[in-house]
Formats: structure tokens, C-alpha cells, sequence
């Protein structure tokens, strides 16, 4: 067929074929592209009638669109691979793994994949790239989602287009603790003490990119604290267990139980949490607007994506399985007990919404501070 004539039957078939994704589509460009017949007996080429074509390439698209379907049906018929995009010990694990027991009953067996680096874009960019079958989904969110639309120079996947949301789980906020050597008990006593120690100071955070970071950076600019050295780590684990030792004498990091646990036990002190509100778990934390610091008030989602083109049925089927689990009350009570707020009747039209918001809010703050990463 010529150029002008797979034109017009491609824009007829575009109707019948909105629901197949990007690849299969492609896929029937080609099948038009080679819609003539080899040589006659005469040696010229045998074209098939416009109508033909277009009988040809739709009853492809049904055999696709068939396909997808009988695969939603099955689902799923073996393990699911969870990837968490920081290594082990920090608060997407504290979400991740407590869901992947907890969904079960509804999806089977969930495997966990830490991979790290990068500032979430390696474990992220894995899932884009992974087959959209439903077998590879990321615990992604805030996070990764602003890392790579707006601090990314040399984006290693487009977040918009190339991963599709399916239900929030979680909200949480950061904390900014310090070793208990340090004489501070609020972020004020802190900015005094910064003040006087000036050059001298640093605070770790999860990684190149991440919100700690963000969030570091931004109270760094409202205190007029600008010689605070940023330290990255991979993960929470890491910096959490250098503030302990006394390696690095201040940290941004997400507010989960086990922060919890080690500021009560004295291993290390929170200065104040991002929260609105002090935390249902822990009321003793001081809020960041509380502390004169309002301009710091930040929370951030955790949710499920898949790669772009996943079959929307199984999509919908990750997302009510995970309202299911949520709307009980026990799982509800342990992600609170975690510090973390539950994502309750999330879809994953909310979870495009709300990733959309954080860029709104983000976009301003980073170009202010003048953060990009690469």
C-alpha cells in the first residue's frame, strides 16, 4: 500500500484499535506496510482491496485485544515481582512488605526486589521497561515520579508515559533527627547551633534526588543555612545506622516505625516531623510548622504502578484488591503504628491526580532552590 492510502486505513482503524497499547498498534502499522502479496505470474505485485486490509488488520487487533483479555482472566497464574526502588530497611519496605503478605488471599505470591540507586530512576526505570503482563509492578510514587520529571536532565524513563498508576497505599512524611550528642532538642535550639558551627555541619539523607533531600535542601533555604553539606546514602538503612554511630550528626529521612523506636530508646532525636498534624503514633513530635518552619509541611504517596500497556482489567484487579485489604481495620491500625496514613478507596485515576499534584507543588521549590541532579 502506499504511504497516503495506510494513512486513511490506519485512521479508520483508530477507533477499533483504542484499546490496544502502543506496541500493538505499531505492530499493525507494520502488518499494513505489508498488506501487498508477492509477484503474479507476470511478475507484477498482487494488491489487496482497501477493504480487504482493513478485514485483515481488525481481525488482528480482535486476535490482540482477545489475547489480553484471556490473560486478564488467568491472572494471576504465578508469582508477582514487587520492585522497591531503595534498598532494604527504609520506608517503602516498611510499605511494601507488610502488602505483599497482606494481598495474598486475592493475587497469590508477591516477591520483593530491592533495587536501588539513583534516587529510585534504576528500580523504576526496570519496571518501565518490563513486560506489561501485570507480573512486574513498582512500589513507586512522590518520589521516583518527581525525581525523574524534574530533576532529571537525561530522564532514564518518562514517568508519565511510560508507567501506568494503580492504587495508592500509603501517606507519609519525613523526619529531621540528629545524633543525641548534638545540643538541640527543636529545630530552632538546631539553627543556633548550626549557626555557630558554620562549615562544619552536614545531614544524610536516602540518596541523590530523593524527597529527604528535597525536603534537607528546602529547610536548609527557610533557615538561611546554606553551608549544610548534603550527604547521599543508599537508602534509609544506611544513613539511619551513621546517625546512630555518630558518623553524620543530622538526617532527613521518612518517618516509620523503626524511627520511632529508636528515638524512644534514645539511639537518636527527632527534631520535628513534616506532618500537618503530630502523628497519631507519635504525638511527642513536634510538626515543622509548629516549630516556626510551616514552609516545610510535606507528605508524599506511596502506590503501585505498572508498565505502560499492562491490560487495564488487571490493572483494576491490583486496585480493588488493594482497597480490599486496606478497608481492614487491622491493616489500617499497623500502617498508622508504622507512621504511615492509609490510602483508603484509592483508584488509579486518584493516584494519576495525585502524582500530577506533587508536580505542581515540586516544580516551584526545585526551580527556586535550583536542584537537578545530572
Amino acid at each position: 500500500m502506499q504511504r497516503s492510502e495506510i494513512a486513511k486505513v490506519s485512521q479508520e482503524l483508530g477507533e477499533r484499535c483504542d484499546n490496544l497499547s502502543a506496541r500493538q498498534k505499531r505492530m499493525l502499522v507494520v502488518l499494513l506496510r505489508r498488506s501487498d502479496v508477492g509477484p503474479n505470474q507476470g511478475g507484477n505485485a498482487v494488491k489487496l482491496p482497501r477493504r480487504n486490509v482493513l478485514r485483515l488488520v481488525a481481525g488482528a487487533a480482535a486476535l490482540l485485544t482477545a489475547s489480553r483479555a484471556a490473560r486478564a482472566e488467568t491472572y494471576p497464574s504465578r508469582p508477582i515481582r514487587l520492585v522497591v526502588p531503595f534498598p532494604p530497611g527504609g520506608a517503602f519496605d516498611a510499605i511494601g512488605r507488610p502488602w505483599a503478605e497482606k494481598i495474598k488471599p486475592w493475587l497469590g505470591t508477591v516477591i520483593i526486589e530491592n533495587i536501588g540507586g539513583g534516587g529510585a530512576s534504576l528500580g523504576a526505570a526496570a519496571v518501565a521497561r518490563a513486560r506489561p503482563d501485570g507480573y512486574t509492578i513498582l512500589l513507586g510514587g512522590t518520589l521516583p515520579h518527581i525525581n525523574e520529571a524534574l530533576l532529571k536532565t537525561r530522564q532514564l524513563y518518562d514517568p508519565v508515559k511510560d508507567l501506568s498508576p494503580i492504587s495508592s497505599l500509603a501517606v507519609n512524611a519525613f523526619v529531621l533527627a540528629v545524633h543525641p550528642s548534638v545540643p538541640a532538642r527543636t529545630l530552632n535550639e538546631f539553627v543556633a547551633h548550626a549557626k555557630a558551627q558554620s562549615g562544619k555541619m552536614s545531614y544524610a539523607h536516602v540518596g541523590v534526588g530523593s524527597l529527604p533531600q528535597l525536603v534537607g535542601e528546602l529547610f536548609k533555604s527557610l533557615a538561611g543555612l546554606p553551608d549544610i553539606a548534603q550527604v547521599p546514602y543508599r537508602g534509609a538503612g544506611p544513613a539511619i545506622n551513621d546517625l546512630i554511630g555518630g558518623q553524620t550528626p543530622m538526617a532527613v529521612v521518612a518517618l516509620t516505625g523503626q524511627v520511632m523506636g529508636f528515638h524512644r530508646s534514645g539511639k537518636l532525636r527527632v527534631l520535628a516531623v513534616t506532618t500537618p498534624t503530630r502523628p497519631v503514633a507519635a504525638p511527642e513530635f513536634l510538626t515543622a510548622a509548629e516549630s516556626g518552619f510551616p514552609g516545610l509541611t510535606v507528605q508524599a504517596t506511596v502506590g503501585l504502578l505498572a508498565p505502560a500497556g499492562t491490560p487495564q482489567p488487571i490493572i483494576e484487579q491490583i486496585a480493588h484488591a488493594t482497597r480490599t485489604a486496606l478497608a481492614e481495620r487491622a491493616y489500617q491500625d499497623f500502617l498508622i503504628e508504622s507512621g504511615f496514613e492509609p490510602a483508603l478507596d484509592s483508584t488509579p485515576e486518584k493516584l494519576r491526580r495525585t502524582l500530577d499534584q506533587d508536580v505542581v507543588f515540586w516544580a516551584p521549590i526545585i526551580k527556586q532552590l535550583g536542584l537537578k541532579i545530572d
